[in-house]
Order: C-alpha cells, then structure tokens, then sequence
C-alpha cells in the first residue's frame, strides 16, 4: 500500500483545485488479486475432483467426502501460500528500505545523482532539477521515500497485508470450492449430480469470470469464456481420464 504524503507546502488556489477535483480509480487491485486467485482455484480443483470421481462410477457421499476433504485442505494451502508471498514481498521491501537508508548516509552524493538521473529519465534539465534534488537532500525521510518508489519500484506494503491476503484467499477458495459440490448435497446417484454440477458451475465460472473482467479492466466477455473454457477442460479431463481407468 503506497504512503499518503499530505501536501503541507501546497499552494491554496492548488490545494482547493484538489480538494474540489476527486478521481475514480480503482485501488483495490491486491484484495481483487486475491479473490481472484482464490475463487477461480476453488471453482475448479473442486469441479474437477468431482467430475473426475463420477466418472469413476463414485457415489455422491463419496464424492461429497473428498469434495469437502480438498476444499478444505486447498483453503489451507492457498492462505499459506498468500500469507507467505505478501510476507516475503514485505520483508523484501524493509531489506531494501535499510539498505537505501545506509547507502544515503555513506555516500549521499551519489544518491543525489541517482536522483538527477531520474528526472533526467523524463527530460527534465539539470536547472530544473537541480533544486528538487538540493530540496530533497535536506529531508532525508522523503529522499528515502522518493528513492524506494522511484529508483527501485516499490511501495511500503500494509503491515496487515499478509494476514488480509491468506484470509482473503482461503475464504474465496472455500465460496468457490463448495459450488460444484451443492448438487451432490442433494442428488445421491453420481451421475445424474454430475450434470447439475458441470451446469452450475460453467454458470459460476461465467459470471465469475466477466466480473473478473470487469474489475481487472479486460474484456469482460472474453474473460468470461477464458475463465469457463479452463474450468471445462480441466473437468473433461479429469471425467475422461477417470473413465478411461475404471470404466
């Protein structure tokens, strides 16, 4: 999550342009990324697991057991996996931010052209820059600040990310891992469940998938038949390979 610099030394006129001015962006691109992840794995590990056990002539207890029994394992690992990626990018970030603040003090001249450098990157001239650089150098929090986001790239994550990340994950992999499993509730002949399944969720991936589109700023059609091809072909695939091993 990126700092929020409040702009004490704005100019009024400018400070009430941008308090008049609000724009839509849309900033919940990490909690989308996870919902993501985590409902698309979860609509079709779970639907391809089942698909495949009916068409080894499974009963539906029997699928339904194992459905659950992935379900909740898949969960588990795919918040581990979330928890320790957005823990790795943090540390990876503090590693960075010690290592620029040492590199500040020990040799704060050479900074101060890595800076230059940037802004000659957007063809600003060394009498324009000159004084921001001179500016920054006497504050040194924002020269760090300005330093990790634009020579290196990176943003101070939320030191809640980790936690928010694996929980965000599992509990989508558990919405969208229970789908394909809801006709076998119900249905108690495999066979006959399987078909419900295979309808429910191809409409669940569809709709999932253009609402993937949608946020991510894609196609949202496109994205809907990408999203249902997948999770059709991993289901067909685990149905025929079942099949073709117990007939």
């Amino acid at each position: 999550m990126a700092a929020i610099i409040e702009p004490t030394n704005l100019e009024p006129e400018k400070q009430t342009l941008l308090s008049h001015h609000k724009e839509k962006h849309f900033t919940a691109g990490e909690i989308v990324r996870d919902i993501i992840i985590g409902v698309s794995d979860g609509l079709t590990v779970p639907f391809a697991l089942a698909a495949g056990l009916s068409g080894a002539n499974a009963t539906s207890s029997i699928v339904l057991t194992a459905g659950i029994a992935e379900v909740a394992a898949g969960a588990i690992s795919m918040g581990l996996g979330g928890y320790l990626a957005a823990k790795s990018e943090a540390d990876h970030y503090m590693r960075e931010l010690k290592r620029e603040q040492e590199e500040i003090i020990a040799v704060p001249d050479t900074e101060a052209a890595e800076v230059a450098e940037i802004f000659a990157q957007y063809g600003i001239e060394p009498h324009e820059y000159t004084p921001v650089v001179n500016a920054l150098r006497k504050k040194p929090q924002a020269w760090l600040d300005f330093m990790m986001k634009f020579e290196l790239g990176l943003e101070k994550p939320d030191p809640r990310r980790a936690l928010h990340s694996a929980l965000t994950i599992a509990i989508a992999y558990v919405l969208g891992g229970l789908v394909p499993l809801i006709p076998y509730m119900f249905i108690p002949i495999a066979r006959e469940a399987v078909v419900a399944s295979v309808v429910l969720t191809l409409l669940a991936l569809l709709i999932f998938g253009y609402a993937k589109g949608y946020f991510t700023g894609s196609k949202p059609f496109v994205s809907a038949f990408q999203t249902t091809l997948i999770g059709a072909i991993a289901s067909a695939a685990a149905y025929g390979l079942a099949k073709a091993i117990h007939p």
